[in-house]
């Protein structure tokens, strides 16, 4: 599960980011309301833990970006404001939880994983499309036609399950290099072709007619070969 934090408080975003990765997670980490609202609404994120006082941009201000363009990403407010005005406003703008400073580490990891366990409840165990399914329990890629079965995981594993997550869009390399590396990960260029090319042999290996479609300029985009 990725996290992102958006805090200007640098110690406390830091702070919290080491205590959600002993635990775990995957955190990415902005420290102003312009980056964070570029990140939080890109959709690679499972959670976002959001100030609200932030310089550029406030955290009301990104939640409404969230919700238009990462609508099924979960929120928790997390300032010093105290008054039941702002947390009404908040939960109305969309927030699924609200947390004051000063707060316990131990109360929000505990906040963080219901909600998190609220976005796993909503996801089927498969994700389909075509001709295949991907078993997110099992880590496994199937033919829906032949029942043949192989196993994925690791980065390969991530990369698939975010295309069969947005079947038939184009996703940008930034996207992919996000969510399967992390925003600020610096990689080689080549690596996403490498494991977009482990994918289509696997593809290739059930006799499947989903391909991984490059799109000039723009990305890639999952699609059936007969598009």
């Amino acid at each position: 599960m990725k996290i992102l934090i958006v805090e200007d408080e640098t110690r406390l975003a830091e702070a919290t980011a080491a205590m959600l990765r002993q635990n775990a997670y995957s955190v990415d980490l902005a420290f102003d309301g312009e980056t964070g609202s570029e990140k939080a609404s890109s959709g690679i994120y499972d959670l976002v833990i959001l100030d609200v006082m932030l310089p550029k941009k406030d955290g009301f201000e990104i939640l409404e970006d969230i919700r238009v363009l990462a609508p099924e990403t979960r929120v928790i407010m997390l300032t010093a404001r105290g008054e039941l005005s702002d947390k009404l406003a908040g939960l109305k703008n969309g927030a699924d939880d609200y947390m004051t400073k000063p707060f316990h580490m131990e109360e929000l990891l505990a906040r963080v994983d219901i909600q998190l366990k609220k976005t796993s409840a909503v996801k089927s165990n498969k994700l389909e499309y075509g001709d295949i399914s991907l078993d997110l329990q099992l880590c496994m890629l199937k033919s829906r036609e032949s029942g043949e079965s192989i196993p994925i995981a690791g980065k390969e594993y991530t990369l698939l399950e975010y295309f069969l997550s947005h079947p038939g869009q184009i996703l940008s390399r930034d996207q992919l290099y996000s969510k399967v590396w992390g925003w600020d990960n610096n990689i080689e260029s080549n690596n996403l072709e490498a494991y977009l090319s482990f994918l289509r042999k696997k593809l290739r290996l059930l006799g499947s007619k989903v391909e991984l479609k490059s799109v000039r300029g723009l990305g890639y985009r999952m699609g059936m070969k007969d598009e």
